[in-house]
């Protein structure tokens, strides 16, 4: 090689390095990401996997509660007898961020709706670093923290973690990973519970 390609090699790899490292130290990183997979997420081409279900007929450990942004306390156990629809992220987490305009959109078609309820439980250490993320936002879900940690139901092994759990208290659905919650075929299913 000349000398010339070889120079203009390592400056072209320079300067993506350079790019990465700046979106890196500015905390951009994980917003870029975000985007990038929110956008393939609307394309539909990653779907939620309703034949997946890691945890069928569990049953749901009511116990343990939350903070909510306002700093008032939420009991799990307030919520027996409903679907719940549940949520694990973190603020930091670029899956966790682009899933969550689409679960916002679910959230207001069904928002209405008697007896399905969504737990948006943010698992950032710092309370302050989750609730910065949800009001810098418009999206439209519950939101709260894990404050007070999470309960054997709520463990995971990756964020986001999805669950649904029936009226019974039985786990009827769990996904690991992201996903477009706001389909027809989903909304479907979170209904018929």
């Amino acid at each position: 090689m000349k000398k010339e390609t070889i120079l203009k090699e390592v400056k072209s790899w320079g300067l993506i390095l350079a790019f990465f490292a700046f979106l890196y130290f500015t905390g951009l990183l994980p917003v870029v990401q975000g985007a990038i997979q929110s956008v393939l997420l609307s394309t539909g081409l990653i779907k939620p996997n309703l034949e997946r279900v890691d945890r069928t007929d569990e049953s749901f450990d009511y116990s343990g509660s939350f903070q909510d942004f306002e700093g008032n306390t939420i009991q799990l156990s307030d919520y027996r007898g409903k679907t719940l629809f549940i949520n694990l992220w973190a603020s930091w987490c670029g899956p966790c961020r682009a899933e969550m305009p689409h679960i916002s959109e679910l959230y207001k078609s069904i928002q209405d709706q008697e007896g399905i309820e969504f737990l948006m439980i943010g698992l950032d250490n710092e309370f302050e670093k989750s609730k910065n993320l949800i009001e810098s936002k418009s999206w439209a879900f519950p939101a709260m923290h894990a404050s007070y940690g999470l309960n054997r139901s709520l463990q995971s092994q990756s964020i986001p973690t999805t669950l649904v759990v029936n009226p019974k208290g039985k786990v009827v659905f769990y996904q690991e990973g992201m996903s477009n919650f706001n389909t027809d075929e989903f909304r479907n299913f979170l209904v018929s519970q």
